[in-house]
Parts: C-alpha cells; sequence; structure tokens
C-alpha cells in the first residue's frame, strides 16, 4: 500500500480515509481457486499500474443506502466490536456499490437506477492501514464473497482494467502489493482449513509491515 509520492518529513500524518475492498472467491469442482482482480490505471495518484481487488471509499451515502438484506450476525458482531452498526453496515455497501461500479457485477437487487446490496453472504476477513508516511492514506476494510452471489457481466471500467479471474497461486506472482498479497495469503491458508485467531491488521511501524490478530 506503499504511494510512490514523498512525503516531507516534519509534515503530521495524513488521517486514512475510510475504505472497503471486495474478494470474489470462485471455487469450482475441478481447479484451484480463483479471485477478481484487475488493473489500476496508470493516471492513479495511489497505486498505479498494480492489480487489485475491486473497492474504494466510503461514502456518506453508503451509511444510509438501503439494503435487500443485512450482514449476518456473526460478521456484524465482529465490525461492532470496532464500529458501530451504521458504520459497519455502510463499509460493506461500499464493498458492494464500489464491485459494482468498478466491474459491472451485483451483489443484491436493482430498485431502478439504484442497486439495494445484498450483504449476507459477505463475511468480514482483514483490515489495513496505508503507512504514515505516506501523503495518501487509506484504513480499509476486507470482504469476502462467493462469485454465486453475484449477477452481472464482467465489464472493464475506468477504474479497473483487464479485470480477470486468477487463480490463487498466480495471483500472488502478479504485480501487487503487500496487503493484497498478505490478503491472498489469507485466503489461501483459510481455504486449506486453517482457523485464524481473530481478524488480522496489516499496518506499518516505521513503515515496516506488520500483522497482528485482533479477537
Amino acid at each position: 500500500m506503499n504511494s510512490s509520492v514523498a512525503k516531507p518529513e516534519n509534515d503530521r500524518p495524513v488521517r486514512p480515509r475510510d475504505a472497503a475492498s471486495l474478494v470474489i472467491l470462485r471455487q469450482r469442482r475441478r481447479g484451484p481457486a480463483e479471485v477478481l482482480l484487475g488493473r489500476r490505471a496508470s493516471r492513479h495518484r495511489f497505486m498505479p499500474n498494480v492489480f487489485v481487488f475491486p473497492g474504494g471509499r466510503l461514502d456518506r451515502r453508503d451509511l444510509q443506502t438501503p439494503v435487500s438484506q443485512d450482514l449476518r450476525p456473526s460478521v456484524a458482531g465482529r465490525m461492532q466490536q470496532k464500529w458501530s452498526a451504521q458504520k459497519a453496515r455502510g463499509l460493506a455497501v461500499a464493498a458492494v456499490r464500489e464491485t459494482h461500479e468498478e466491474t459491472g457485477l451485483r451483489i443484491g437487487s436493482m430498485q431502478g437506477d439504484a442497486l439495494h446490496p445484498d450483504l449476507s453472504g459477505l463475511d468480514y476477513i482483514a483490515r489495513a492501514i496505508t503507512p504514515p508516511s505516506n501523503p495518501i492514506r487509506f484504513h480499509a476494510r476486507f470482504f469476502v464473497v462467493d462469485a454465486e452471489q453475484t449477477e452481472g457481466r464482467i465489464t472493464d471500467s475506468h477504474e479497473l482494467s483487464e479485470l480477470q479471474w486468477q487463480p490463487l497461486n498466480q495471483a500472488l506472482r502478479m504485480p501487487i502489493v503487500d496487503v493484497t498479497e498478505f490478503v491472498l495469503q489469507e485466503i489461501e491458508r483459510r481455504l486449506s482449513g486453517w482457523q485464524p485467531p481473530g481478524v488480522p491488521l496489516f499496518s506499518y511501524r516505521r513503515d515496516r509491515a506488520c500483522v497482528r490478530y485482533e479477537r
């Protein structure tokens, strides 16, 4: 999650913006599990040209968007240890909304031109905070959903191009940043039967990546 734009040493750290990303996992009877990744445009100041999961910043409207189904109580409960029920739901809505805008995939029902997200299939699996030295910072929450919960046709957008399903082992060899690599490895371990001791927080101390699990 490091940015290529340098930040003056004496400046105070920028406050991270709330954000959410969605890992769409496709599991087949034969062959490895796959995730949907797209390449960020070269014009982006934050993480240009790398492959990422769909996602983006939490908008104020996400806190008020009607949902067709809410988060499962177990998922909402984990999130509400840190944030209010409204913010927990809003972050999940942001992940679904951004996915729809960036990939064309829907998770929920359309009411006219508005998407009413179905959050019942989402799981909350990680969060990450950009280094304090970065001039652009995000506090991202990562959700995962099974591809069978989605509808629509995958279509490139101005935010993400080269959208493709990638096997997990191949995705790890693509141009990705450290937090994306960590989330992919976390999913890989979960699929192998590993039970995490909590929700991992991927952050930085003196610009060095560190991970701790929050119960």
